[in-house]
């Protein structure tokens, strides 16, 4: 579970509570993790608690998920997001490996679906405000792995 190398090791970025900002801000080592490059743990409560708040928004896609708080939902995603990024494996610890598409075979994921997440989750990530490299780096592994859930047609 590693992320795709790339240009992005090279751009600096600090951590604070506003990613955006923090992002370019302060230099980090040229090995930095993209997790560190991008803020760290806040970047990541933000990207997962904006995306949750638009799951929640909508009714009908929140009805795909079957947990009535959407709480450790969002914890999880939280968590494997920064663990695939560089950060603390906590993921692995508590859950195994993440096994995305077993975890997500009981569901009917179809393109509607899968578009309705990419539409969520791209509102998450503008409201990070990453600089571009960065974001389109997170954009580009987000978008993949949504393709990679459909298995419905």
């Amino acid at each position: 579970m590693t992320p795709p190398s790339g240009a992005a090791a090279d751009v600096g970025a600090g951590a604070g509570a506003d990613a955006g900002a923090a992002a370019g801000s302060a230099a980090q080592p040229e090995n930095a993790s993209f997790y560190d490059q991008v803020g760290g743990h806040e970047t990541f409560v933000k990207l997962a608690r904006v995306f949750y708040e638009q799951v929640a928004a909508d009714a009908e896609f929140r009805a795909m998920y079957p947990e009535a708080d959407l709480g450790p939902a969002e914890e999880r995603l939280r968590m494997f997001l920064e663990q695939y990024w560089g950060g603390p494996k906590t993921y692995s610890e508590q859950r195994g490996h993440p096994r995305l598409r077993m975890r997500h075979a009981p569901y009917t994921v179809d393109f509607a679906a899968r578009d309705t997440w990419l539409r969520h989750m791209r509102a998450a990530v503008d409201a990070l405000e990453l600089p571009p490299l960065l974001d389109e780096t997170l954009w580009d592994y987000l978008e993949r792995a949504a393709h990679s859930m459909v298995n419905s047609a």
